[in-house]
């Protein structure tokens, strides 16, 4: 969507608060010997207190309010009785529907004690989706994000999962513009527009390029001992730079 009027901004600032208000309890509540269904349980409490209603349950049927992914799993994992345990790395992605707007967002924790090698990981993640809000101006091309992405990690000696991407957002939790690399792509000539809502969620790996889907059809694989991070914003195109929706 684009925002067209004062009333799309705080119906999205809305949203954004209620994805990263459950978003950030939930990483602090993360405890080894806790299911992964004990954590998705708080933030469907967490959701429900904002009246916002989980959005890939609401729009996909999915097994679960929040989406948690652990270790080989990079995205879209199902809340169920797998137990946190100490050095596991964990994706939690939660995005909700408040009076019609959209807010989206995600995050990857670190189960103590941390691999110093998980800890660059979500470090160059981090730094990824800094340098990628960096260049989401209007104007510019999309394929800008993907550069920023693909650069910083290749700096820090990762790769980006190819088949995982950002998108457009608002009205609806996938929207035009669809998929947004996580690699730079030239012949990408779509442009970025004031007023644009999109998502930037960059998925960094230890060696992976591409993910298969697991047996029961949702959670993504990125290879057997391999570890990825994602980190994750809603955001408005303005002319003063990216305002983002969903910090906490």
């Amino acid at each position: 969507m684009k925002v067209t009027r004062a009333q799309d901004l705080e119906g999205l600032r809305a949203a954004g608060r209620a994805v990263a208000q459950t978003l950030a309890a939930m990483g602090a509540a993360l405890t080894p010997g806790m299911t992964t269904a004990e954590l998705d349980a708080l933030g469907a409490k967490l959701l429900a207190e904002h009246g916002a209603r989980s959005a890939p349950q609401r729009d996909y049927r999915f097994p679960g309010a929040t989406c948690i992914s652990l270790n080989e799993e990079a995205a879209h994992g199902i809340p169920g009785p797998r137990t946190l345990a100490p050095g596991d790395i964990v994706n939690i992605d939660v995005s909700a529907e408040l009076d019609g707007y959209y807010g989206d967002t995600g995050a990857t924790f670190l189960v103590p004690p941390a691999a110093s090698a998980h800890e660059a990981l979500l470090a160059a993640t981090q730094a990824a989706l800094e340098a990628a809000m960096a260049v989401a101006q209007p104007g510019a091309l999309i394929n800008e994000i993907g550069r920023a992405i693909e650069s910083t990690a290749r700096a820090a000696g990762f790769t980006t999962l190819r088949d995982l991407g950002s998108h457009g957002v608002g009205r609806k939790l996938h929207e035009a513009p669809r998929f947004i690399p996580n690699f730079f792509d030239p012949t990408d000539r779509r442009r970025l527009a004031e007023g644009m809502v999109i998502t930037i969620e960059p998925f960094l790996s230890l060696a992976s390029e591409r993910c298969t889907t697991a047996d029961d059809g949702w959670t993504l694989l990125s290879g057997p001992g391999n570890r990825s991070a994602q980190f994750e914003h809603t955001l408005v195109i303005t002319a003063g730079g990216p305002e983002v929706m969903t910090r906490p």
